[in-house]
This record gives C-alpha cells, structure tokens and sequence, in this order.
C-alpha cells in the first residue's frame, strides 16, 4: 500500500502541465489582440503627397500653411467646401499656400452602422497614395455627392465610381480593403481642439499651426486670400 502511494502520478502531472500550456498560450493571444487593438493604424507607404506622422494631404508649396481637417459625413463640412474649397485649392495651385487637407473619421455612429465616415476617409488616403494627381478631383467628388447624415452613407462600390471618374482606378483594390480605415480614426488625436470647448470637432481650421475659431475663419481667409 505505501509502495502504491509513493508512485508518481505523471497523468496528474501531464495535465497540470498542459493547463498551464493552454493558459500561456491564451494569456499571449489577450496580449496580441490587446496591442492589435492599440495599435496605431499603417499610414499610407508613399513619398508624394501624404504626410503619414501628421495625416495631412498637401497640395501647393506657399509660406502659410492652411490646415482643414474634414469628416465626409459632415453637412457644416460641405458648407466649409462649398464657401472656401474652390479659393483654398485656387491658392494651393498657384503656391500661394500650402493646403494640408486632413480626412478624420468622427461621424461613424451617424451612418447606421456602416461606418461612412471611417471608409470615406480612408478612401481618401487610398487615392491620394495611389493616385495623387487625382487626390483634388476625388476630394471634390466625395463632397459634391455627400450623403446625408444619419443615412447609410455611400457604399464601396460608389467610392470606387467615384474614383474611377477621378482617375483613380488604381485605389479601388486600397478602397474595398478598407486599408486606411484605422489609421483615419487614429488622425482624430492630431486634431487640434476647440480652445474654448476643449472638444474635437469638423471643420476645423489651423493657420501657420494655431487653431482658428469658426468665428475667425472668414475673417483670416479674407486677409490671406483676398
């Protein structure tokens, strides 16, 4: 009987190990998935156009620095386009200003779950790293045929039309992936608050990297576009 109680008991001992076995592979994949989700998103791989540390899409090589930060679900947005876009990009072509537009994605809650504006943004990234050339041309497009808040947005397949017509062709694969998706959402967080709010919001207007009001924003534009 004490022989028999003093025989190691390796099925015991197999299966305990194997516990631990399953619970550090387990506790690895919480961590893998835990920094997948953190993770900052991959930022457009191009040397043209698209700066990826600070999320700006520029156009025109002037001394002051215009930056907007846009959300294609916005309607205050496609007001901000339809009174500046043409004069602000009218400057950036002549070098009168640099024009750094921004696609950020706040407005995903307000696009029956599709998220419009995350995909939107992302779209955007896709051409202007795909096809820069035609980056303007689709930005004017997207806001041209803005859906309105609270719909379900435009569909993949509509973004692709639309650069297509841009003369981007080269993005869709880039658009139907949904690449840049993450990576728009991350830009919320260099968007420069409201002083006065301390909220984020679309549209929001830098000049030379100081956040101007809405209040201001005719008035400064006035003084540096005439």
């Amino acid at each position: 009987m004490a022989a028999a109680q003093g025989k190691t008991n390796w099925f015991a001992i197999w299966i305990s190990a194997a516990v631990v076995v399953v619970l550090v592979v387990l506790g690895g994949l919480v961590v893998f998935l835990n920094n997948q989700a953190t993770a900052p998103g991959a930022a457009p791989e191009t040397a043209g156009i698209v700066n990826g540390e600070t999320g700006a899409i520029s156009f025109g090589e002037g001394e002051t620095t215009i930056d907007t930060y846009v959300d294609f679900m916005c309607p205050i947005c496609g007001d901000f386009e339809s009174a500046y876009g043409a004069a602000l990009q009218d400057a950036a072509a002549n070098d009168e200003i640099t024009l750094n537009i921004h696609p950020i994605s706040i407005l995903d809650q307000a696009s029956q779950g599709t998220e419009f504006s995350s995909r939107a943004a992302s779209s955007m990234y896709c051409v202007a790293a795909e096809a820069p050339d035609a980056a303007l041309d689709y930005f004017n497009l997207l806001f041209e045929n803005q859906p309105e808040e609270g719909s379900a947005g435009l569909t993949d397949e509509q973004l692709v039309g639309f650069a297509e017509q841009a003369g981007a062709g080269a993005a869709a694969d880039c658009i139907n992936d949904g690449t840049y998706m993450k990576y728009a959402v991350d830009q919320v967080a260099n968007t420069p608050a409201d002083p006065e709010t301390g909220r984020v919001g679309t549209p929001t207007v830098a000049i030379d990297g100081e956040r101007i009001s809405n209040a201001d924003i005719q008035t400064r534009f006035a003084e540096i576009l005439g």
